[in-house]
């Protein structure tokens, strides 16, 4: 498994706490977040990486910024890409097994670094379930495609 990690300013922190559960997950990942603590656009730090996910050189991402939505938005423009914003277990869960979602974001001023772990855990370890859902997120891709 390899995952991109990106954050804006709004997001280094839990960023770091991310990239060490990886670490210890023994999960091959990149980060290409900002380093700053300026201010800097969260689209930025959104978009790139959701390109490298939708061409395949990534199977998951995981954005974070101040409250997950701008850069959740900003990555869910990229066609291809289901970035979820998930600020507890079980959303992050379903928005694999229900939505095979390849994106995770969460808010750094939303949510503390021991439920950030929890999450991306759940994330990582959960699978697509397919089936009726398949359905479901097949029509979202064919309307991509128009």
């Amino acid at each position: 498994m390899k995952v991109i990690l990106s954050s804006d300013h709004g997001g280094v922190n839990l960023r770091k706490e991310v990239g060490s559960l990886l670490e210890e997950m023994n999960i091959d990942y990149e980060d290409m977040g900002c380093t700053c603590e300026e201010s800097v656009d969260y689209p930025d730090f959104g978009i790139p990486p959701a390109e490298r996910v939708a061409k395949g050189e990534f199977d998951y991402g995981i954005l974070i910024c101040g409250t997950g939505i701008g850069i959740s938005m900003s990555a869910n423009k990229v066609k291809g890409i289901r970035c979820a914003l998930a600020h507890d277990v079980f959303s992050a869960k379903m928005s694999r097994q229900h939505n095979n979602a390849n994106m995770l974001a969460m808010g750094e001023r939303v949510i503390g670094p021991g439920l950030a772990r929890e999450i991306t855990k759940a994330f990582l370890e959960s699978e697509f379930d397919g089936g009726r859902h398949e359905k479901r997120v097949n029509k979202i891709i064919a309307y991509e495609e128009q």
